[in-house]
C-alpha cells in the first residue's frame, strides 16, 4: 500500500466577536415609532417628519399618531383629548404621599421626585395586574395625562407651594403651565411649549427608551419600565443636558462674553452641553426648528440677550470643533425666556418622552424577546484558589 504525505490538520481560531463601546451603530431591534436620518437630517415620527408636525400639529394629537399608528380624524381627536383630560386628577393618596418627601435645601431633585411618583402611581392603576395590549393603552392614556400633575404636584410642594388643580378647559399643554404657574398662559407661549415637547416626544432607541424596553421585555409592567427610563433621563449625558446648558449660558452672562468663554472651556477640555449628538453629525432637525422659534419668541418679547449668546456659542463650536447643537441647547435658553424653572427642564422633558416611552414598551410586548446582549470577558482565567489562611 502506498504511503501518502501526511495530512495536515489545522485549526481556525474562533473569530473573536464583534464589540461596539456603547453599542453604537448596532441595532437591537425592530420599530415602526420613529426614524432617525442623520444624513438628511431628518427625524420621522410613524411615517411623519417632525417639521410638518411642529408646524401643523398638537401635542395630544402626536401623542394619539404613536399610540394609535395614524393621524387621528376630528372625531377620534375630540374623543382622545376628552379622555386626556379625565384622566388629569391623581389618586388623592399619590398626593398625599408626595407631601411626605423629604423637604430638604436644597431641594431634592425633581427627576427623584418624579421617578418616586410615577412608581406611586402604578399601585393605583385599575389595570395595575393586567399586562395585556388593551390595558397597556389605557395605562399609557393615563400616564401621559397623569404627568403633568406628577411633575408639578411633586415641584411645588417640595418647595412649599400649594399644589394647583388642573383646569379641564385648557388643552394639555396649557393645562401643565397653568399648573406650574397658576397663571393662564400665553397662547403664543402654548404654541412654543407644545412644539418643544412633540420635539421631545421620541427619538429611537435612545438610553431611556432602550432601558424601558429592557425592563419590560422580561414581562415587567409598563410603569417599572417608564420608572427606569426616568432614572437613566436623569443623567446629564440624555435628559438633563438641557439643565446644564442653561447654567453654561448664564456662567457666559453676556453676548459679548460668549467666545472668549467657549474658547477658555474648550481650552480647558471642557464638556459643553447642549452640543454633538451620536446620531446627528450635520445637524439635529429639533434643534434648527427651535432655534427658529427661539429666534423669534426673543424678538417678540423684547430680549435678545440669550439668543444672540447661543448663536455666537454655535459658532463657535462649529467653527472649533465642528460639532453643532442638538435640541437641548435652544430649549435650554427658550424654557428660560418663558420663565420655566431650570429644575424642571428634565422633567418637562419627561413628560413629553412618556409618550414614546410607552409606546415603545407596547410594541416591545406585542411582539416581544427578551433583550439579553452578551459581555466581552477582559478579566483573569483559571486562577488557582488560595486558601484564605495561606493569602
Amino acid at each position: 500500500m502506498k504511503k501518502g504525505k501526511p495530512t495536515m490538520t489545522t485549526t481556525t481560531q474562533p473569530k473573536a466577536p464583534e464589540y461596539s463601546p456603547g453599542l453604537e451603530g448596532v441595532i437591537a431591534g425592530e420599530s415602526t415609532v420613529s426614524y432617525v436620518n442623520p444624513q438628511l437630517v431628518t427625524l420621522i415620527y410613524r411615517g411623519y417628519d417632525i417639521r410638518d408636525l411642529v408646524n401643523h400639529a398638537t401635542f395630544e394629537e402626536v401623542a394619539y399618531l404613536l399610540l394609535n399608528k395614524k393621524l387621528p380624524t376630528q372625531a377620534e381627536y375630540d374623543a382622545f383629548v376628552a379622555v386626556l383630560r379625565k384622566e388629569r386628577t391623581l389618586p388623592q393618596a399619590v398626593v398625599d404621599a408626595i407631601k411626605t418627601f423629604p423637604k430638604e435645601n436644597p431641594p431634592v431633585h425633581p427627576m427623584d421626585l418624579l421617578r418616586t411618583s410615577v412608581a406611586l402611581l402604578a399601585m393605583h392603576d385599575p389595570d395595575r395586574d393586567d399586562n395585556s395590549h388593551d390595558a397597556n393603552m389605557r395605562k399609557a392614556v393615563r400616564m401621559i395625562a397623569k404627568m403633568t400633575a406628577l411633575v408639578t404636584y411633586s415641584y411645588r410642594i417640595n418647595r412649599g407651594q400649594e399644589e394647583i388643580a388642573p383646569d379641564m378647559e385648557l388643552g394639555h399643554t396649557g393645562n401643565f403651565l397653568y399648573m406650574l404657574t397658576g397663571k393662564k398662559p400665553d397662547k403664543d407661549v402654548v404654541k412654543l411649549f407644545d412644539a418643544t415637547l412633540i420635539c421631545y416626544v421620541d427619538h429611537g432607541f435612545n438610553a431611556s427608551t432602550f432601558s424601558a424596553r429592557v425592563v419590560t421585555s422580561t414581562l415587567s409592567d409598563i410603569y417599572s419600565g417608564v420608572v427606569a427610563a426616568i432614572g437613566c433621563l436623569k443623567g446629564p449625558l440624555h435628559g438633563g443636558a438641557n439643565e446644564e446648558a442653561m447654567r453654561m449660558l448664564q456662567k457666559i452672562g453676556t453676548p459679548e462674553n460668549a467666545e472668549s468663554w467657549m474658547l477658555d472651556a474648550l481650552a480647558r477640555k471642557e464638556k459643553i452641553m447642549g452640543f454633538g449628538h451620536r446620531e446627528y453629525k450635520n445637524g439635529d432637525p429639533r434643534a434648527a426648528i427651535l432655534s427658529r422659534m427661539a429666534g423669534e419668541f426673543s424678538e417678540k418679547i423684547g430680549d435678545t440677550k440669550w439668543h444672540k449668546m447661543a448663536t455666537t456659542c454655535e459658532a463657535v463650536m462649529l467653527r472649533e470643533k465642528n460639532i453643532v447643537p442638538n435640541v437641548d441647547f435652544p430649549t435650554s435658553y427658550l424654557y428660560f425666556l418663558m420663565g420655566l424653572p431650570i429644575e424642571i427642564y428634565t422633567p418637562i422633558f419627561a413628560m413629553a418622552r412618556t409618550v414614546g416611552w410607552t409606546t415603545h414598551v407596547i410594541e416591545q410586548l406585542d411582539n416581544n424577546r427578551l433583550i439579553r446582549p452578551r459581555a466581552l470577558y477582559q478579566g483573569e482565567k483559571h486562577l488557582d484558589y488560595v486558601p484564605r489562611a495561606e493569602r
